[in-house]
């Protein structure tokens, strides 16, 4: 990940400036050293540059390599297991692509920024939400009871198609009829397809996806792409096919050429939580994203938390597991070991690769870059008439995924003088090698340019002037893309299956990035670890 920060440049005028590279703004950057979290601690693992001999030699029962989501489940877990004997290796960057962060008092999320209802089947995300008092009552009915403050309030959403907003994200307003003809089709196949049942008498699409059907005919549909399989059922109509598109580059980082059938599908048949208390498939928010949830498991899970990243994890017969750690402080190493009966590990599979030895190979797998910015508001800009500003809001046709409003929550109560505007890009245009090399050399201008396109769609030039100050995060590995085929390859079933002294625990085992895969894997995990 690589986070730069920025700052409008007034003139000394007092005026706002005009123009940069596009005759947009000018921006000045305001921290001349790039913060790259993870990137020495990268380029330690890929060069394989020498380390000096450890200094200092710990022991414990488990070990959990990682303070992301999966990670913190299983700390969580342990601790509400009574078992004490545990400690946290917190790797690069605490709470992963769950982190967030503040201007002053206004918090933000640098990642992921919502939860779906979980459906019955999710009961370990329903436990979670509970211990954590966001569930109120009913956990294991099907409609528990939310806390008010977390279940997102209309309006949610909206589209800016054809320069006019529009409620929801699918594009209906100015649509042919025979496309709404197909737009009712495509959502009746997904009320079928909701309820289908494998051979192996599974259901099709749920989460957690481990307990998905793997008949032939599910393989069968992570076998192919999503657009084709659009394109075998006679799905045509340009706005659906832009809305399929535009939910796989949201969920997935990557676009329904490159997605499996499977995984476009399941984004809608996997879900549909409900509540006492809200409309079915609804979501849950918090200003600043999943970073709420991330400290919120700190809490319960009360972890001895160490700082450093694993360089090597050696299995040593009886005697455990004996995991080489590193810290870097100013640039100078500093190494240490930790013995372990147990370790989880919570690193994505492609780190895990290059420190856990006799790791299986993964072959299916390649990982999204994504980009989040954070524009702090210092006045709301004015809106088009047509629909107010909504939690999150889209633009049509362009390259970027929208942005939501941190404070939406807090707008019915009293409108905040400032705010925060989070937007989202997917480089999904682009090669993922060719997307990371381009975050690593692109000017401030051309983050900016690319973080924005949202933005100065929907607002214009006033833009500008409502405009403070920007914090840019760029995650090269943001998440795993379900590619066709996905779902079969061996080296995931490998891992997923292992049971001894290394025990792995990612979203990635699932081939995508989502809450309800992360925490499965760290909940099942503490599981495993507790037994023998």
């Amino acid at each position: 990940m690589l986070r730069r920060s920025f700052l409008a440049w007034a003139a000394a005028s007092g005026a706002t400036a005009a123009a940069s590279v596009a005759g947009y703004l000018r921006w000045q950057e305001i921290t001349p050293a790039v913060n790259a979290p993870g990137r020495e601690e990268g380029h330690f693992l890929r060069d394989r540059k020498p380390l000096p001999a450890p200094s200092q030699a710990l022991s414990t029962d488990v070990l959990i390599l990682g303070t992301g989501i999966a990670a913190l489940t299983a700390a969580w877990q342990l601790r509400k297991q009574g078992h004490d004997d545990f400690l946290m290796l917190d790797g690069p960057e605490p709470y992963g692509n769950a982190a967030g962060g503040h201007f002053g008092s206004l918090v933000y999320p640098t990642g992921a920024h919502y939860l779906p209802l979980p459906t019955e089947e999710c009961a370990h995300v329903r436990e979670l939400l509970a211990d954590l008092g966001v569930i109120q009552r009913g956990a294991t009915s099907r409609k528990p009871y939310y806390d008010e403050r977390f279940v997102l309030h209309a309006p949610e959403d909206r589209l800016l198609f054809n320069g006019v907003w529009q409620e929801g994200v699918l594009p209906h307003e100015g649509v042919p009829d025979a496309d709404l003809a197909e737009h009712k089709r495509f959502f009746a196949q997904v009320e079928v397809l909701r309820g289908a049942v494998g051979a192996d008498g599974r259901r099709r699409f749920t989460f957690p996806s481990e307990h998905s059907s793997t008949d032939a005919e599910s393989m069968q549909l992570d076998g192919m792409s999503f657009g084709t399989w659009l394109a075998q059922h006679g799905y045509r109509a340009p706005s659906l096919l832009w809305y399929m598109d535009y939910c796989c580059r949201d969920d997935y980082g990557a676009g329904v050429d490159a997605v499996s059938a499977w995984a476009g599908l399941h984004y809608f048949c996997g879900r549909g939580g409900e509540a006492e208390n809200a409309e079915p498939g609804s979501w849950l928010t918090w200003p600043e994203g999943l970073q709420a949830l991330a400290s919120g498991m700190e809490r319960l899970a009360r972890p001895k938390r160490l700082a450093g990243s694993a360089v090597r994890v050696h299995t040593d017969g009886a005697a455990g597991v004996e995991v080489l750690c590193f810290a870097l402080e100013r640039g100078v190493a500093r190494t240490f070991t930790i013995r372990a009966r147990r370790v989880i590990s919570a690193m994505p599979l492609h780190v895990a690769a290059r420190v856990v030895e006799n790791m299986p190979d993964v072959h299916k797998q390649i990982h999204a870059p994504w980009m989040v910015a954070n524009f702090l508001m210092k006045r709301f800009p004015r809106e088009l008439p047509e629909v107010p500003l909504s939690w999150d809001n889209v633009v049509h046709g362009t390259k970027g995924l929208g942005y939501v409003v941190s404070t939406h929550q807090d707008i019915r109560v009293a409108p905040p003088e400032k705010t925060v505007f989070t937007s989202y890009v997917a480089l999904a245009d682009r090669d993922p090698r060719e997307a990371r090399k381009w975050m690593t050399a692109a000017s401030g201008d051309e983050l900016l340019a690319l973080a924005s396109v949202d933005l100065k769609a929907a607002y214009g030039a006033q833009f500008e002037r409502c405009v403070e100050r920007v914090d840019i995060t760029l995650r090269g590995h943001a998440m795993a893309v379900p590619v066709p085929g996905f779902r079969g390859d061996a080296g995931l079933k490998a891992l997923r299956e292992m049971d001894g002294p290394v025990l792995f625990a990612h979203s990635d085992l699932s081939g995508f990035s989502v809450f309800e895969e992360a925490s499965w894997w760290g909940y099942r995990a503490a599981q495993r670890a507790l037994r023998g």
